[in-house]
């Protein structure tokens, strides 16, 4: 499910009750972007964060509510947990007052499954998510997964919140998320060090190094672009821009060798794989 803007507005225009956002630093605060401007009403918003920004704090002269108690803030249709996966054990269970029976709880913190989430809030209705960075342009791409208390209009809620800051997929199997954590979740800073490597070779090269840097930066953008608005797959591409014994084929047979990039790239996956696991307990 991908709610399209008109979908997403729809869900928004007909929200009954509040969204309550726990923690509003740069991911909360990217999805509270994505929603007001998708047109969710600041009044149907209430933030809980210690240290909320100069943006958000003036938010509540729109009638969003800053750091209100339980009682004042009525029904609630979601609570969007979004903080340090550290300090989720002290602040999961104080989110209790805030869930009621048509409630569903969406954590986007890494490593938090759903079992420590019902734990904390039992008998709710929980959706795991795992979003990226790029969400903080609108570009981001989120995986979930639901437990089985979750309607189907809660699920859509879910995706319509989720899907303010880019695509949405959604699994059914929990044990895949660690992989998607290892994937998309930590992939962006992959592509970053792709671009840091690049400009660090065209350097090497002889290119001066600010040069080098806007080269590759350009480059990388570039071609995510280009890729993310084809319809043709990534190796498809690879091989339209690949002229035989060209330059590109050149640095290609050294990528693709049998200690190049596949092989690199099958090893850290993996080892954020375990990682994520061994964060989940």
């Amino acid at each position: 499910m991908n709610s399209s803007p008109n979908s997403q507005a729809r869900a928004f225009a007909n929200l009954s009750g509040t969204i309550v956002l726990v923690g509003a630093g740069k991911m909360g605060s990217a999805m509270l972007d994505g929603w007001l401007a998708l047109g969710l009403s600041p009044r149907h918003v209430a933030v809980l964060e210690p240290q909320p920004t100069p943006e958000v704090a003036a938010l509540a002269a729109r009638g969003l509510r800053l750091n209100p108690p339980a009682a004042a803030v009525g029904e609630v249709a979601a609570v969007v947990v979004a903080v340090k996966p550290q300090v989720a054990p002290e602040i999961t269970p104080a989110l209790a007052p805030f869930v009621g029976a048509a409630t569903v709880v969406v954590s986007i913190m890494a490593g938090r499954t759903l079992a420590f989430l019902a734990d904390a809030l039992p008998g709710a209705a929980l959706v795991r998510a795992m979003p990226n960075t790029p969400a903080a342009i609108g570009r981001g791409i989120t995986v979930a997964v639901a437990n089985a208390g979750v309607s189907d209009a809660q699920r859509a809620l879910v995706d319509a919140l989720l899907s303010a800051v880019g695509a949405v997929e959604w699994v059914a199997d929990e044990a895949l998320m660690d992989a998607v954590t290892a994937l998309s979740g930590s992939g962006p800073a992959y592509v970053f060090l792709l671009a840091e490597t690049m400009a660090k070779a065209g350097a090497a090269a002889g290119l001066p190094p600010a040069l080098a840097a806007t080269l590759a930066r350009a480059t990388v953008a570039g071609a995510g672009e280009l890729l993310h608005r084809s319809p043709l797959d990534a190796a498809t591409l690879r091989q339209n821009v690949t002229s035989p014994g060209g330059t590109t084929a050149a640095a290609l047979d050294v990528l693709m060798a049998k200690d190049g990039l596949a092989p690199l790239m099958r090893r850290a996956i993996a080892a954020a794989t375990a990682r994520s696991r061994e964060l989940a307990g």
